[in-house]
């Protein structure tokens, strides 16, 4: 299955600041497949090292940061040869050894020239741990997401709707024929969501059970992480935020409550196991903003925010919705549909690199994402159906007086005014053409 990231990997091979890359994500996003593809693509050979499997790997890091020792051992260990240019060095899970971490440094000053590629399941988790010391300017930074809808599209066969939707125009509306098939598979990417592995099965088999006996597996995979890389007295705490945060998001007023995460406790004694959840890349966390200026990170309030999944699919299967909720449109799913579109454009937004923010004007108004985007603020209501009727939205562009704003919904391709803002209603299964 084609991958988006790879082509940010071709970049990072030709750019002429190119360092060693670091690449992060929550686990069985892809990262690891799609590193071995880009080597077998785009060199003449691979040396993949996964550090968690042997103790003699450590052992190459333990004695000093001399580079050319390191290949030099690399190669006699792995019976292969590492050429600068030609060879892609990956090491996977680098977390659990981290002088190899450091030595990211010393390949940037002294072997420039080699391509290293690094990936961890929980690397974001590792890194903020004392004893790593982080080659700050020393590395390139990415962050892998689980599939976008966009690529679940084209994974299940749909490159004509992507590239006949490429250049279309926006005053046109999109005829039945290509919104049908572009709904239907809306539907089934809720369910199915982004995780490779889910996604392949459901294109080989077109079997939502067999695609949540998957999702059950990854899901068990995370509990175990759980146990294995959080702090012990952390362990616990960890498993509260993570059962909350799909209830919470079903909620009318979905912010991230602690004190609704278990009776009798406080935001500081979870804040830290949030934070871990946030940093394993299994949450994303949306702040307030009440101010809407330039900057909006300036003006975010980050003691109030709510928390979405990283994977759409994961959050149904943890709700208990299946495919026919969405086709029946049962109670469970009118309860939770707009959790559910909501945090399927949250997870859009951050896989195309977008740092989104809300917006609420005391208990009178609310938004569902500020964005900031070449010095103008873009305002984006998101509706799970085609009424596109948004109080908030209107009230908020005649307080700010945006210059161009969206709708997202099931309404067709509209253009329209409101209160002087170029309002552009946009189909929920385009979003990733915002």
């Amino acid at each position: 299955m084609k991958r988006d990231f790879f082509n940010e990997l071709l970049k990072w091979r030709d750019s002429s600041r190119r360092k060693p890359l670091l690449v992060t994500g929550v686990r069985q996003c892809g990262k690891t497949h799609t590193l071995k593809e880009f080597g077998r693509s785009c060199f003449d050979n691979v040396c993949y090292i996964n550090l968690e499997s042997s103790n003699n790997y450590a052992a190459i890091f333990d004695y000093d940061f001399d580079v050319r020792r390191i290949i030099r051992e690399i190669e006699l260990l792995e019976q292969c040869t590492i050429t600068a240019g030609k060879t892609l060095l990956i090491l996977d899970e680098i977390q659990e050894v981290p002088r190899a971490v450091t030595a990211l440094k010393y390949f940037c000053e002294n072997m420039r020239e080699l391509h290293v590629a690094c990936a961890g399941s929980l690397l974001g988790v590792a890194l903020r741990k004392e004893n790593i010391s982080f080659p700050v300017g020393k590395v390139n930074r990415m962050q892998m997401f689980p599939m976008s809808f966009r690529e679940f599209v084209e994974a299940n066969g749909g490159e004509k709707y992507l590239e006949l939707l490429s250049g279309w125009n926006i005053h046109r509306e999109i005829p039945e024929v290509y919104a049908r098939p572009l709904e239907q598979m809306l539907r089934e990417y809720y369910i199915v969501g982004g995780m490779p592995e889910a996604v392949q099965e459901y294109v080989n088999t077109h079997d939502f059970k067999s695609v949540q006996e998957i999702q059950d597996e990854i899901l068990s995979d995370y509990a175990d992480d759980f146990s294995k890389h959080a702090p012990t007295a952390e362990i616990e705490k960890i498993r509260l935020v993570w059962d909350s945060i799909p209830k919470q998001l079903a909620k009318e007023n979905n912010k991230f409550m602690f004190s609704h995460v278990k009776e009798g406790k406080r935001a500081h004694e979870l804040e830290g196991a949030l934070q871990w959840l946030k940093n394993a890349g299994l949450a994303h966390m949306l702040e307030l903003v009440q101010n809407a200026e330039i900057p909006l990170s300036a003006y975010a309030d980050a003691t109030y925010f709510k928390v979405y999944m990283s994977d759409i699919g994961l959050l149904c299967r943890r709700l208990g919705l299946g495919y026919k909720d969405f086709l029946d449109e049962t109670d469970s799913m009118k309860t939770f549909k707009g959790a559910v579109v909501e945090n399927y454009v949250m997870n859009e937004l951050t896989s195309y690199g977008k740092k989104p923010y809300f917006w609420r004007s005391g208990n009178t108004a609310e938004l569902d994402f500020l964005l900031e985007e070449n010095g103008e603020i873009v305002p984006v209501e998101v509706k799970s159906a085609a009424n596109t009727q948004a109080k908030s939205y209107r009230q908020f562009c005649k307080k700010y007086n945006p210059r161009r704003g969206w709708k997202l919904s099931l309404k067709n391709l509209a253009v329209n005014d409101c209160e002087g803002t170029a309002t552009t209603s946009l189909p929920l299964y385009l979003t990733w053409k915002l």
